[in-house]
């Protein structure tokens, strides 16, 4: 109880609790001056005082408001506070501006701790151009950038702008060595750029045929011994030398290419080999060419050097040597995969597409070509040596054939045999060509409708139509999609004048084969027969796409637009045929007839005298010349083409009536008198001349006059007595001779013909002197009949032959007519 203090009445149980500390006073803060100047600047921070007695610094540090005076706060260890001021100094508050703040934040600013409110960032500074790296640099791009424009350029055909750029390379490269020279870096020369520079230019020269230039930059190239394995530019010079034919230079650089390239090298090396092999040939000298390719084919066997190696053997006339030499060629490993993996043999259909894919690309695109290749290079070599090898081609042939039978090319047998057959056609034994032939009937279908497409062609070339029709069924039966096959059954429809059935074979063959020449060649023809001018020129002008440079074809074109009435296309149709071949007379003939039926007679004159003198058997032509000469009175001109045509047709009175009809215009009386005898001599019925004789003895006073008077009226009751028997003969056979008259060969032939025929007899007729013989004679007389310009195969069909038979040479003399070149 001692303990216990009862509590006084005065005392207050809840006294002290409103009363506080006047620093903790944030009300006023606001409205202070001073406090708010201290945030903001840290104005008023006295300096810290140094502690001079140990101990707490608790004791020396009163407290500050800003109702006192501010003291200076100083740490433990006499160091200022974070933001006292020194001396008066405003220090900033380091301590939070990560956090955004600044000792410049002014009241109401927003919070921007990344910045963004100053606005964009200044600038980057530009690169200096100026400096001599930079220079070097830009130097070197455009260098680059000029050798891909100079190869991109070669690479489209434009080999004239790619030398320009070469060049323009070269220079600035060139300049680029010297501005490294002038900074002092001539020691980091790129030698790779300047290789490339030199070899470009030195590719483009050579590719614009500038030979001297290719091969000065060649060597420039080779004698730098900065350039490491330059010396292999040695086989680009010798392929220089070799275009340019100087063989022994180029045997030269080849071998010296051959010695500076190591054996690991081995591809290149029978490159090389190669070419000198060739260059051998080229020489003549056989023995060592084929030394070199019998070399290559003992280390590395192909197709090209075996095929090089028969022909200088065939070349020898070594047999032996030759039948190894083909032995070794079908030996020859191509190196391709079998047919029979582009053959789908499973139902999973992922490996189907993968087998769709692969059989049409690139790759086996190429294994195509290499095969075609080497069956082409078999032929042709079977062919070559076949007559060579034994005593007679038939035991060639047998030989190639077994040996072939035995070789991976086991279906080129049967092209053997075809070839035989055909060696057969060239030696003129039809009989063994056919028994040939007809051995495939009985062979498998392929085989079978080559060999009956070119029996049908033979029996078609012998106007043997009814065997050409059955042949061409055969072939058709064995092959529907043989074009030639086809071409051939229109054919034999086409000389039976059944023009629309003929137009559907031919179409049918287009449809197999649009690039079948022969088949748009005679639906042109077809439609031209049908009347279908506009069809017909279709046909040609898409065929003039493909041949650009056959005759026959712009000259069906020409012929076309005539009939089309526009004779100003069809001059230029037949100037481009002259283009082609200057020296055909019918063209240049017709040509001539053109501008005379134009009315230019100068432009005719000229076109009928240039076929004049590339064929003076024309005489048509001669007849032209010579109305020309004496229409233009220059009758001792046409005399010269009278006497031509006397020539020619030597039993034709009226060429030599002309002759005697220009002595006597031209007045010399005596020389027309002495013609008009010797006519007289020849025809002496002929009632023209006995006029003639009569009337120059009377104008002469010659005595034989009343002897020819005489013979006048014998002559013409003789030609009364021939008229009225003629007359009463046609009386007779008037009617059946109408009826055979539709049995013409080519209406729109004959059409042509009887026009020119009238034209020239008009215009000889319309010459002076209308009394004289030839003048008076009918048109009958004038025996003129239109020729086609390039021949009688103008208007024939195009014969479909079998394309072994098309490559052959054969075809290329004998049937010439009736194939279109490829």
């Amino acid at each position: 109880m001692e303990n216990v203090h009862l509590a006084v009445e005065e005392d207050d149980l809840y006294s002290g609790y409103n009363d506080y500390n006047p620093t903790f006073d944030t009300e006023e803060l606001e409205n202070d001056e001073g406090f708010q100047q201290a945030v903001r600047t840290s104005h008023g921070r006295r300096p810290p005082v140094t502690a001079k007695f140990p101990g707490s610094a608790i004791g020396t540090r009163p407290l500050a408001t800003s109702f006192g005076s501010r003291l200076p706060l100083t740490s433990s260890m006499g160091r200022p506070i974070t933001g006292a001021v020194q001396d008066g100094a405003a220090r900033p508050m380091t301590a939070v501006r990560a956090a955004g703040y600044t000792s410049t934040l002014t009241r109401g600013a927003t919070f921007d701790p990344l910045g963004q409110s100053r606005g964009p960032a200044p600038p980057l500074e530009g690169k200096n151009e100026d400096t001599p790296e930079e220079k070097i640099k830009n130097l070197e791009k455009k260098v680059n950038d000029l050798l891909k424009d100079s190869c991109m350029a070669q690479s489209v055909g434009n080999l004239q702008m790619a030398l320009e750029k070469a060049k323009e390379a070269g220079r600035t490269e060139r300049g680029l060595m010297r501005l490294r020279e002038q900074t002092g870096n001539g020691d980091q020369i790129n030698v790779d750029l300047t290789y490339s520079v030199l070899l470009n230019l030195a590719n483009q020269y050579a590719n614009n045929e500038m030979y001297p230039e290719a091969l000065n930059s060649y060597q420039a190239i080779v004698k730098n011994k900065m350039f490491s394995n330059a010396g292999r530019l040695k086989v680009n010079m010798a392929n220089i030398y070799f275009k340019q034919r100087n063989y022994p230079k180029a045997l030269k650089f080849y071998r010296m290419a051959l010695d500076q390239i190591s054996n690991a090298h081995k591809e290149m090396r029978i490159k090389i080999m190669q070419n000198i092999g060739v260059v051998f040939v080229r020489m003549g000298q056989y023995s060592n060419a084929v030394t070199s390719f019998e070399h290559i084919m003992s280390e590395s066997p192909n197709i090209k050097t075996g095929f090089n190696l028969i022909l200088c053997h065939y070349a020898v006339g070594d047999r032996e040597r030759m039948k190894k030499a083909f032995q070794k060629l079908i030996s020859v490993p191509l190196g391709i995969d079998d047919e029979e993996k582009y053959i789908s043999t499973s139902d999973d259909p992922s490996s189907n597409m993968v087998i769709e894919a692969i059989k049409n690309d690139k790759l086996h695109q190429m294994e195509r070509d290499i095969k075609a290749l080497a069956e082409k290079f078999i032929m042709t070599a079977a062919k070559l040596i076949a007559p060579a090898i034994e005593t007679s081609f038939v035991t060639g042939f047998d030989w190639c054939v077994d040996m072939v039978k035995s070789s991976q090319y086991v279906e080129l047998a049967n092209d053997l045999e075809i070839n035989k057959a055909i060696t057969y056609l060239r030696q003129k034994d039809f009989n063994q060509a056919v028994e040939t032939l007809k051995t495939f009937e009985k062979k498998d279908s392929r085989v079978k409708s080559a060999a009956s497409t070119n029996l049908s062609f033979f029996y078609f070339l012998e106007k043997d139509y009814e065997q050409a029709d059955r042949y061409a069924d055969l072939a058709m039966n064995a092959d529907r999609y043989n074009p030639a096959a086809l071409i051939n059954k229109g054919n034999t429809v086409f000389v039976k004048r059944d023009y629309e059935k003929a137009a559907e074979f031919y179409k049918e063959a287009l449809r197999n084969d649009s690039s079948c020449t022969e088949g748009l060649y005679n639906l042109g023809l077809t439609y031209k027969r049908l009347n279908r001018l506009d069809d017909a020129l279709d046909c040609f002008l898409k065929l003039h796409a493909i041949l650009r440079n056959s005759a026959e074809v712009m000259f069906q074109i020409a012929s076309l637009y005539e009939l089309l009435e526009d004779p100003q296309q069809a001059m230029e149709w037949l100037m481009q045929v002259i283009s082609v071949a200057p020296t055909d007379p019918q063209v240049l003939a017709k040509l001539g007839e053109l501008y005379d039926a134009e009315g230019d007679k100068s432009q005719a004159f000229q076109y009928y005298y240039e076929s004049f003198r590339h064929f003076p058997s024309n005489i048509e032509v001669i007849e032209w010349l010579g109305a020309y000469f004496i229409e233009t009175q220059f009758c001792e001109k046409a005399i010269h083409y009278f006497e031509r045509a006397t020539l020619i047709q030597p039993s034709q009175v009226k060429w030599q009536l002309m002759v005697a009809s220009c002595y006597r215009r031209s007045g010399n009386y005596q020389k027309a008198l002495e013609t008009y005898k010797d006519v007289h001599s020849k025809f002496p019925e002929n009632v023209e001349c006995l006029r003639f004789l009569i009337r120059l003895g009377k104008d002469m006073g010659l005595n034989e006059v009343q002897e020819y008077t005489t013979k006048l009226k014998k002559a013409e009751k003789m030609k009364e007595l021939k008229e009225q028997r003629v007359k009463s003969g046609r009386e007779g056979s008037g009617r059946g001779r109408r009826e055979n008259s539709g049995g013409s060969a080519d209406s729109s032939h004959s059409s042509s013909s009887s026009t020119k025929g009238e034209r020239l007899s008009a215009k000889m007729r319309s010459l002076p002197g209308s009394n004289e013989p030839y003048e008076a004679s009918s048109p009958k007389e004038l025996d003129a009949s239109y020729v086609d310009p390039l021949g009688p195969q103008m208007d024939r069909p195009k014969t479909g032959v079998k394309k072994r038979v098309e490559d052959d040479d054969f075809a290329d003399e004998e049937l010439g007519d009736d194939l279109l070149p490829e």
